[in-house]
């Protein structure tokens, strides 16, 4: 029996903390930090090139400098930074084959994220989308940078209805690294042009029940973004 979107939140609060954060971890001082630069990355607060100094950080955050060092190597696993040998810790740059590859690597993860979220699918979780949808347009039309977290509110609510934690926590990580390059391309432009229509189409493929259908459709809307975004971008290291 397919579960509606709603009662499968509230009858499973994980899902529900994977929609809002794409899978994150408990609290601690470490996770704080990781939390607070990962934010200021995502946002481009810090630029490419850019060092980090941790005693800047730990005063900022009120904390010692160990967690923001230990914060720092989760990063950059996440390949948001670059710790190296007497200059610390640099805010990492994309060139435009890494630009390609992560949206590849989205592709195909997302993709799979479709195909497993499908059966979990139904009348109310396809409404859902459709208002997120309409809430993203919205921002769209009046320019606001809101409209990144909406956009990826919407992937977000799709990948978590695969209820697969490592899977969604792969995915997160590739949307932090690229999201200061959203925002950036979205600067540029009036509103993401052919935005709803991809995403109409791609709520359409889901309304479908051809699990094949979806998962292409969501991985020719993903390897679409990445040529535009490499038009706007000018990356560097």
């Amino acid at each position: 029996m397919i579960v509606s979107l709603d009662t499968k939140i509230r009858s499973d609060p994980s899902m529900s903390s994977s929609i809002a954060s794409f899978g994150q971890h408990s609290s601690t001082a470490e996770e704080e930090a990781y939390r607070h630069i990962q934010q200021a990355l995502r946002i481009g607060r810090y630029k490419p090139g850019e060092r980090l100094i941790p005693e800047d950080i730990a005063a900022e955050i009120g904390m010692s400098r160990m967690p923001v060092r230990e914060a720092f190597r989760r990063l950059a696993s996440d390949g948001l930074v670059v710790l190296r040998p007497n200059r610390g810790c640099i805010v990492a740059g994309l060139t435009v084959d890494e630009l390609y590859e992560i949206f590849e690597m989205r592709s195909v993860l997302e993709g799979l994220a479709v195909r497993l979220a499908m059966p979990r699918i139904d009348e109310d979780g396809l409404d859902d989308l459709e208002r997120l949808l309409d809430r993203m347009e919205r921002a769209g039309q009046s320019g606001s940078n809101d409209w990144v977290v909406r956009h990826q509110e919407f992937h977000g609510r799709i990948c978590a209805l695969s209820q697969r934690p490592k899977l969604i926590h792969q995915i997160s990580a590739l949307h932090a690294v690229i999201e200061p390059y959203m925002r950036i391309w979205f600067d540029y432009i009036e509103k993401p042009l052919s935005a709803r229509e991809e995403h109409a189409a791609l709520i359409a493929a889901l309304r479908s029940g051809d699990a094949g259908h979806a998962e292409q459709v969501m991985r020719d809307h993903i390897l679409g973004t990445a040529p535009m975004l490499a038009e706007f971008v000018t990356p560097s290291r």
